[in-house]
């Protein structure tokens, strides 16, 4: 019997992934580093569980015995993905994530030779992040093959996790960030801005330093890559005052008085305000010559799609056995599998 693991269950999303699964009758095995809730979790759904910590790699490998996937939604990935995959690549264990953050794209695709080595696949940001987004680019590559630049984005209403809004906060340091000339480049935040129609009317954005930055080069090739979601121009003017103070941000103080801060008031969306907030999802490749094609798509909840994404990339490793080497979910997965998930309209290309 193959055997997979959610590591992290115990968190927002981990815990939404745990239930679906148990709903759908498969066994996952629970896991993460705090007993008490990892084992509360697990009793309810009738999941077995482990429990080890991630900064003790021997407790790490025993973990993973047995492990054929692992489904990491323990947060933040910029401190927890790099011993998970030195993990998987020691038991021979296929790993998947739901990170939107660049660096841990950048160096997961670092570990292309080590996971074909270890004959397994890496395949980072099987969620929200990035499956609707890198397949827009995926399929608008097909669509023009000479694109030479690239914009994407995504429109919702949905509220933040507590983990994504400490990763968030993270991010404040980092500042923007684009790809330019073939080169991830730091930019002010909120850099540029134009007006997008995402699917739901015409609205003002602004850039964010989202994973496709990363993810959607290793996809399409393009150069220059840009991520848009919408901001009011008063809000985006707030934004660029900040970015000011991106030296002060990073700071380990203040990181962790604005995480404990966010940490203490968010929540995460209800399954009403799930159903209630659904996904418009942009993208635009352009050529030399000017030539544009624009594609669109409507999704469920964020998420929800990080739920049914990874569960179908799950899914998709332990029925197949692709090539080893590090993957984007357009290319593990398909460039259409965005529309096969519950949820999803049909992706519209002009």
């Amino acid at each position: 019997m193959q055997q997979w693991m959610i590591y992290g269950a115990n968190g927002y999303t981990g815990q939404l992934l745990a239930r679906a699964a148990a709903q759908r009758g498969l066994r996952p095995i629970l896991a993460g580093r705090n007993r008490q809730t990892i084992s509360a979790l697990a009793n309810e759904l009738n999941l077995p569980f482990r429990c080890f910590d991630l900064n003790r790699p021997q407790q790490i490998c025993e973990g993973l015995q047995d492990i054929q996937v692992v489904l990491h939604c323990a947060g933040p990935f910029s401190a927890t993905s790099g011993p998970m995959i030195d993990a998987c690549l020691a038991a021979g264990c296929h790993y998947l994530d739901i990170t939107g953050e660049i660096d841990v794209f950048v160096a997961a695709q670092q570990r292309q030779a080590d996971a074909e080595q270890a004959g397994i696949v890496l395949c980072p940001g099987v969620g929200f992040d990035v499956i609707p987004t890198d397949c827009i680019a995926a399929r608008l590559k097909l669509a023009l093959h000479d694109a030479d630049r690239l914009a994407l984005g995504f429109d919702t209403l949905s509220s933040l996790s507590p983990g994504t809004a400490r990763t968030s906060v993270e991010g404040l340091k980092y500042g923007g960030r684009v790809r330019k000339d073939d080169r991830i480049q730091t930019v002010p935040l909120a850099y540029q801005s134009r007006e997008i129609d995402f699917g739901n009317g015409t609205k003002h954005a602004v850039t964010i330093p989202w994973g496709d930055i990363a993810t959607a080069w290793f996809t399409t090739g393009i150069d220059d890559i840009e991520v848009f979601i919408p901001m009011a121009p008063s809000a985006a003017a707030r934004l660029r005052r900040l970015d000011r103070f991106r030296t002060l941000l990073g700071l380990a103080p203040v990181q962790a008085l604005l995480k404990y801060l966010v940490g203490r008031r968010i929540q995460g969306p209800d399954h009403q305000q799930r159903e209630a907030a659904r996904c418009y999802v942009w993208g635009e490749a352009q050529n030399r010559a000017g030539k544009k094609v624009v594609a669109r798509i409507e999704t469920a909840n964020a998420y929800d799609v990080t739920v049914e994404g990874a569960l179908y990339a799950v899914g998709f490793l332990l029925e197949n056995q692709p090539t080893p080497g590090y993957y984007t979910p357009s290319r593990l997965l398909g460039p259409e599998c965005i529309e096969n998930l519950p949820g999803s309209g049909p992706m519209h290309i002009e």
